[in-house]
């Protein structure tokens, strides 16, 4: 049976979607994109990317019911590389979406710390706990299970307090996944209190005190508690700064936080950077897909 989200779309400073959209005339829309002569990439990408995680829904039900077709299936028929992945990000529930990044970073050959975190970290209680009810679901283990078999240590510790969603301290230093409101009034407090106690920052703390994935760990808490916007800004000019492009953080981060902070991460982006996120994806971004991450992160700033 395939999973029906239950949460509401956050309003917040970056809501995408329009107030008034025909639901019959975007399935025209796409019907033609996809059943054309050709297929029409750009009326693709500009119906789902103007339209919120709760309008494209409402779209991918119409159109079964009209053409007795799966939306999602059709598309991913038509297009293929990167603007396929995308499509299909978009389409996806965000709770089946951060299941599945969360499920490859724990299996994947490569260190998972970095998504997990993100994910376990970033995500607001009410959406967290519907991303691990998801991943039970479609993966029939509970994520606890998969943190216990994939990591060990400070690290493996780390992510179950994380994915508890309660409010546990670590080392008696880091009080974490809080909402954003508690977040903002952590940062003075706890900083400046641990600077004034210990006389060092506490990045420095965990760089002396902490090794390997657990270091790495550890200070992307920090970041996002210090700063969320800002923590995902960094990740967007790394993944920028590699040789190609990583297309999978890019896609990640501007679908996952286009309803949220997107606005407040193109404000940190430039203020860090001294140039815009949309410039940046212009000048590195290639193929099919750069029109859907361009018109993702919306604007030039």
């Amino acid at each position: 049976s395939s999973w029906e989200p239950v949460s509401q779309v956050p309003q917040g400073a970056g809501t995408r979607g329009r107030a008034s959209f025909s639901v019959d005339k975007d399935v025209q829309r796409l019907l033609r994109a996809i059943a054309g002569q050709g297929v029409d990439r750009a009326t693709i990408v500009d119906v789902l990317t103007n339209r919120s995680r709760e309008q494209r829904q409402l779209i991918s039900r119409a159109f079964q019911e009209r053409t007795q077709q799966d939306l999602l299936k059709s598309l991913q028929a038509a297009l293929f590389s990167h603007l396929e992945r995308i499509v299909v990000a978009l389409m996806q529930p965000a709770a089946q979406f951060d299941a599945q990044e969360l499920r490859a970073a724990l299996k994947g050959s490569g260190s998972p710390e970095d998504v997990a975190v993100e994910i376990l970290a970033t995500r607001a209680p009410p959406r967290l706990q519907e991303c691990l009810a998801v991943y039970k679901h479609d993966f029939q283990v509970d994520a606890e299970k998969d943190i216990k078999s994939e990591t060990n240590g400070i690290l493996q510790d780390l992510l179950l307090a994380l994915a508890k969603g309660g409010r546990e301290s670590y080392s008696g230093v880091i009080d974490y996944n809080l909402e954003e409101q508690d977040v903002q009034a952590l940062q003075p407090q706890v900083f400046d209190q641990y600077q004034r106690y210990t006389g060092q920052q506490l990045e420095e703390a965990v760089q002396n005190h902490f090794y390997g994935d657990a270091q790495v760990a550890l200070l992307s808490l920090v970041s996002v508690i210090r700063n969320t916007p800002l923590y995902f800004a960094d990740k967007l000019h790394q993944a920028l700064q590699e040789t190609e492009p990583n297309y999978q953080v890019l896609m990640r981060i501007l679908i996952s936080r286009s309803e949220t902070d997107l606005l407040s991460i193109r404000a940190e982006f430039k203020k860090k950077f001294g140039k815009s996120l949309y410039s940046s994806l212009q000048e590195v971004v290639k193929g099919d897909c750069r029109s859907a991450l361009l018109a993702l992160c919306r604007a030039e700033d």
